[in-house]
């Protein structure tokens, strides 16, 4: 693993591969009755998030927690960010406190890159989402996902997604969960095809490795997965479709659209949902929608990336046999 991870497209294949298996074995932590390790004792990682988050936020704070991590939450609300402190003097703050990490969400593309790459502050850099840009660890918590329900909870353990049919639709345009999935999941060696309107198609995407289809219905039979993008309006500045009925009638998975997918397909969405809007209620509550499962995966795969970042080359989960049955430590 690299000192940062900024972006998805900056991952191998081995590289990918390697932080899946590691997810692996942190997801049983979670099966533990006291869900700790203490890997990251004496380490100090900051959540410095410049945007509002509640998956993402809540899910680092659990992995790092749950490898013994000393946590900081850095909301700029109510912090000296809202009076004009720039970037810089907040991270060259930091680095004064002597933290180890820095996990940050911003509203503007290459922050996370710019505070990497600045001198500003000697600590792992994150990315948990900026602006339209990546979202690096959105997209492996979404491979973990579609490894587990597609190739198998233990069969999966050094397998890629070679040959696997993915499809992502929605708000291409301003998703930066779209851009890291296919990046890596190009990398793990799936085929992924954008569906959406003309008007939410990146300029330059014909660059990207992967198809363009403006049709959904054309592209179900042969999916095994579909990811559904939330409509972001926030980011919005002028009218990208006519109406919502219009969007959801096109572009919107119903239950009759999930019934042509076939019998093994999953349903994914890096949420918060908008039922009714790009996916129905019956089919969010569906046992083919894998959602909740993301949530929890999330954590797992955010425990594997600190742990790489940094644990060192040990073992996350140490065996070891005693005269008893095998314990883990």
């Amino acid at each position: 693993m690299q000192r940062h991870l900024i972006s998805a497209a900056d991952l191998t294949r081995d590289d990918a591969v390697h932080v899946l298996d590691t997810a692996e074995e942190m997801a049983r932590v979670a099966d533990r009755p006291i869900k700790k390790l203490p890997t990251l004792r004496g380490r100090t990682v900051v959540n410095l998030f410049f945007e509002d988050s509640t998956r993402t936020r809540i899910s680092f704070e659990a992995a790092e927690k749950r490898l013994s991590a000393d946590v900081i939450n850095f909301s700029a609300k109510g912090s000296s960010v809202s009076k004009g402190e720039s970037l810089k003097d907040t991270a060259q703050t930091l680095e004064a406190m002597g933290v180890d990490a820095v996990v940050i969400r911003h509203g503007a593309s290459g922050a996370p890159y710019r505070l990497a790459n600045s001198g500003w502050i000697d600590a792992a850099v994150i990315n948990a989402g900026d602006g339209t840009h990546q979202h690096p660890t959105q997209a492996l918590l979404d491979a973990f996902t579609m490894r587990r329900r597609l190739v198998g909870r233990d069969a999966g353990i050094g397998q890629d997604l070679s040959g696997r049919r993915i499809t992502i639709v929605g708000d291409v345009l301003h998703s930066r969960v779209a851009r890291s999935n296919v990046d890596l999941l190009h990398t793990l060696g799936a085929e992924v095809t954008l569906v959406a309107p003309p008007t939410l198609v990146p300029v330059g995407v014909e660059t990207w490795p992967c198809a363009v289809s403006y049709d959904l219905d054309s592209t179900l039979a042969k999916s095994d997965a579909v990811m559904m993008l939330r409509v972001q309006r926030e980011r919005m500045n002028a009218a990208f479709f006519p109406t919502e009925r219009e969007y959801s009638r096109r572009y919107g998975l119903d239950g009759d659209r999930m019934a042509r997918m076939p019998e093994h397909a999953i349903v994914m969405h890096p949420g918060p949902m908008v039922r009714g809007m790009e996916i129905t209620a019956e089919v969010a509550d569906s046992d083919r929608c894998t959602v909740v499962e993301q949530v929890a995966n999330g954590v797992a795969v955010r425990m594997a990336v600190l742990y790489l970042l940094l644990g060192g080359n040990e073992p996350a989960v140490r065996h070891t046999r005693t005269t008893g049955p095998t314990e883990e430590k």
